[in-house]
Protein backbone atom coordinates (compact mmCIF):
# COMPACT_ATOMS: atom_id res chain seq x y z
CA UNK A 1 0.00 0.00 0.00
CA UNK A 2 1.32 3.21 -0.88
CA UNK A 3 0.84 5.69 1.89
CA UNK A 4 2.53 8.83 0.59
CA UNK A 5 -0.32 8.93 -2.09
CA UNK A 6 -2.61 9.78 0.83
CA UNK A 7 -1.05 13.10 1.92
CA UNK A 8 -2.27 16.05 1.97
CA UNK A 9 -0.29 19.55 1.97
CA UNK A 10 -1.37 22.50 3.24
CA UNK A 11 -0.43 25.91 4.74
CA UNK A 12 0.94 26.29 8.19
CA UNK A 13 -2.63 26.93 10.20
CA UNK A 14 -2.06 28.49 14.04
CA UNK A 15 -4.12 25.21 15.69
CA UNK A 16 -0.89 23.00 14.34
CA UNK A 17 1.34 25.00 16.46
CA UNK A 18 1.70 21.98 19.28
CA UNK A 19 2.47 19.42 16.88
CA UNK A 20 4.71 21.05 14.68
CA UNK A 21 6.59 21.73 17.67
CA UNK A 22 6.82 17.98 18.82
CA UNK A 23 7.71 16.98 15.40
CA UNK A 24 10.40 19.06 14.86
CA UNK A 25 11.49 17.92 18.78
CA UNK A 26 11.58 14.36 18.05
CA UNK A 27 12.82 14.36 14.30
CA UNK A 28 16.18 16.31 15.73
CA UNK A 29 16.31 13.38 18.61
CA UNK A 30 16.06 10.84 16.03
CA UNK A 31 18.53 11.74 14.27
CA UNK A 32 21.10 12.07 17.39
CA UNK A 33 20.87 16.04 17.85
CA UNK A 34 19.66 17.90 21.22
CA UNK A 35 16.97 19.53 20.31
CA UNK A 36 18.61 22.36 23.44
CA UNK A 37 21.88 22.58 20.95
CA UNK A 38 19.79 23.88 18.20
CA UNK A 39 19.81 27.83 18.41
CA UNK A 40 17.26 30.31 16.61
CA UNK A 41 13.82 27.85 16.79
CA UNK A 42 11.89 30.90 17.31
CA UNK A 43 10.91 30.34 14.00
CA UNK A 44 8.75 28.10 15.30
CA UNK A 45 6.47 29.88 17.75
CA UNK A 46 5.56 32.46 15.25
CA UNK A 47 5.50 30.87 11.59
CA UNK A 48 3.47 33.37 9.94
CA UNK A 49 5.54 36.27 11.15
CA UNK A 50 8.69 34.24 10.43
CA UNK A 51 7.84 32.76 7.04
CA UNK A 52 5.40 34.44 5.45
CA UNK A 53 5.26 37.73 6.16
CA UNK A 54 8.55 37.86 4.52
CA UNK A 55 7.98 36.22 1.13
CA UNK A 56 8.97 33.02 2.79
CA UNK A 57 6.16 29.52 3.37
CA UNK A 58 5.65 27.11 5.66
CA UNK A 59 3.74 23.85 4.87
CA UNK A 60 2.53 20.35 6.92
CA UNK A 61 1.91 17.32 5.00
CA UNK A 62 -1.48 15.55 7.25
CA UNK A 63 -2.67 11.97 6.62
CA UNK A 64 -5.28 10.38 7.82
CA UNK A 65 -4.00 6.92 9.01
CA UNK A 66 -0.26 6.97 9.09
CA UNK A 67 2.19 4.08 8.41
CA UNK A 68 3.90 4.02 11.84
CA UNK A 69 2.40 4.65 15.45
CA UNK A 70 2.60 8.48 16.41
CA UNK A 71 2.17 10.11 19.60
CA UNK A 72 -1.27 11.86 20.20
CA UNK A 73 0.53 15.24 20.07
CA UNK A 74 0.95 14.63 16.56
CA UNK A 75 -2.72 14.82 16.13
CA UNK A 76 -4.14 17.71 13.75
CA UNK A 77 -7.67 18.88 13.42
CA UNK A 78 -7.34 17.54 9.62
CA UNK A 79 -5.75 14.21 10.36
CA UNK A 80 -2.59 13.50 11.69
CA UNK A 81 0.95 15.70 10.81
CA UNK A 82 3.65 13.52 9.33
CA UNK A 83 6.32 16.03 7.53
CA UNK A 84 6.44 19.76 7.56
CA UNK A 85 8.60 22.54 5.71
CA UNK A 86 9.24 25.78 4.86
CA UNK A 87 11.41 28.06 2.96
CA UNK A 88 12.61 31.75 3.47
CA UNK A 89 14.07 34.47 0.94
CA UNK A 90 17.98 33.74 1.61
CA UNK A 91 18.54 37.26 3.07
CA UNK A 92 15.56 36.73 5.42
CA UNK A 93 17.63 33.77 7.18
CA UNK A 94 19.70 33.55 9.90
CA UNK A 95 22.50 36.48 9.75
CA UNK A 96 25.15 34.05 10.10
CA UNK A 97 24.44 31.50 7.11
CA UNK A 98 25.69 31.98 4.35
CA UNK A 99 24.36 34.54 1.95
CA UNK A 100 23.01 34.09 -1.90
CA UNK A 101 21.23 36.68 -3.18
CA UNK A 102 17.58 36.07 -4.87
CA UNK A 103 18.42 32.11 -3.39
CA UNK A 104 15.29 30.56 -0.83
CA UNK A 105 16.30 28.38 1.88
CA UNK A 106 14.86 25.01 2.88
CA UNK A 107 14.33 25.36 6.89
CA UNK A 108 12.83 23.04 9.08
CA UNK A 109 11.83 19.68 6.69
CA UNK A 110 11.01 17.52 9.20
CA UNK A 111 9.32 13.47 8.90
CA UNK A 112 8.03 12.22 11.86
CA UNK A 113 11.09 9.44 12.54
CA UNK A 114 8.06 6.18 12.90
CA UNK A 115 7.06 7.36 8.86
CA UNK A 116 10.15 7.92 7.46
CA UNK A 117 10.92 5.70 4.07
CA UNK A 118 8.05 5.86 2.91
CA UNK A 119 8.09 8.69 0.57
CA UNK A 120 6.75 11.31 2.64
CA UNK A 121 9.81 13.40 2.74
CA UNK A 122 10.57 13.31 -1.22
CA UNK A 123 6.70 14.08 -1.42
CA UNK A 124 7.24 17.14 1.16
CA UNK A 125 10.47 18.52 -0.84
CA UNK A 126 8.45 18.37 -4.22
CA UNK A 127 5.66 20.17 -2.60
CA UNK A 128 8.26 22.77 -1.55
CA UNK A 129 10.18 22.96 -4.81
CA UNK A 130 6.72 23.87 -6.74
CA UNK A 131 5.82 26.20 -4.81
CA UNK A 132 9.20 28.02 -4.85
CA UNK A 133 9.95 27.75 -8.22
CA UNK A 134 5.94 29.36 -8.58
CA UNK A 135 7.32 32.28 -6.61
CA UNK A 136 9.64 33.04 -9.03
CA UNK A 137 12.92 31.82 -7.16
CA UNK A 138 16.16 30.70 -8.79
CA UNK A 139 17.78 28.92 -6.47
CA UNK A 140 16.89 26.39 -3.66
CA UNK A 141 19.73 26.12 -0.91
CA UNK A 142 19.66 23.48 1.68
CA UNK A 143 21.49 22.82 5.14
CA UNK A 144 21.93 20.14 7.20
CA UNK A 145 24.38 19.01 9.89
CA UNK A 146 26.87 15.48 9.48
CA UNK A 147 24.97 14.44 12.15
CA UNK A 148 21.81 14.09 9.87
CA UNK A 149 22.96 11.52 7.68
CA UNK A 150 19.64 10.54 6.33
CA UNK A 151 19.45 14.10 5.25
CA UNK A 152 23.08 13.83 3.80
CA UNK A 153 22.11 11.17 1.33
CA UNK A 154 18.50 12.53 0.47
CA UNK A 155 19.46 16.02 -0.69
CA UNK A 156 22.30 14.54 -3.51
CA UNK A 157 19.34 11.66 -4.03
CA UNK A 158 16.57 14.75 -5.46
CA UNK A 159 19.59 16.23 -7.51
CA UNK A 160 20.92 18.70 -5.18
CA UNK A 161 24.68 19.51 -5.40
CA UNK A 162 26.84 19.68 -2.39
CA UNK A 163 28.70 23.20 -2.51
CA UNK A 164 30.63 23.91 0.50
CA UNK A 165 30.57 23.21 4.21
CA UNK A 166 31.01 24.84 7.78
CA UNK A 167 30.56 24.81 11.21
CA UNK A 168 28.37 26.85 13.46
CA UNK A 169 27.10 25.84 17.38
CA UNK A 170 29.94 22.78 17.39
CA UNK A 171 28.13 20.84 14.25
CA UNK A 172 29.65 20.52 11.13
CA UNK A 173 27.36 21.18 8.19
CA UNK A 174 26.94 20.61 4.77
CA UNK A 175 25.12 22.77 1.97
CA UNK A 176 22.87 22.18 -0.63
CA UNK A 177 22.10 24.03 -3.59
CA UNK A 178 19.53 23.23 -6.80
CA UNK A 179 18.42 25.57 -9.89
CA UNK A 180 14.82 25.79 -9.73
CA UNK A 181 14.98 25.52 -13.68
CA UNK A 182 16.84 21.47 -12.77
CA UNK A 183 13.68 20.67 -10.71
CA UNK A 184 11.73 19.48 -14.09
CA UNK A 185 14.69 17.22 -14.60
CA UNK A 186 14.09 15.02 -11.57
CA UNK A 187 11.81 12.37 -10.32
Amino acid sequence: MSFVSEIQFRPYEPADSDAILTLGERALVDAGIDPDDIPGRDDLLDIKRSYDAVGGGFIVGIVEHPPGSLPPALETSDGWLVAMGGYLPNEHGYEDERTVPGAVELHRMRVAPSCQGHGYGVALLRELEARIAAAGYPLILATTSEKQQRALAFYPAQGYQTVESSERFGYKLVHFEKPTDELAHTD
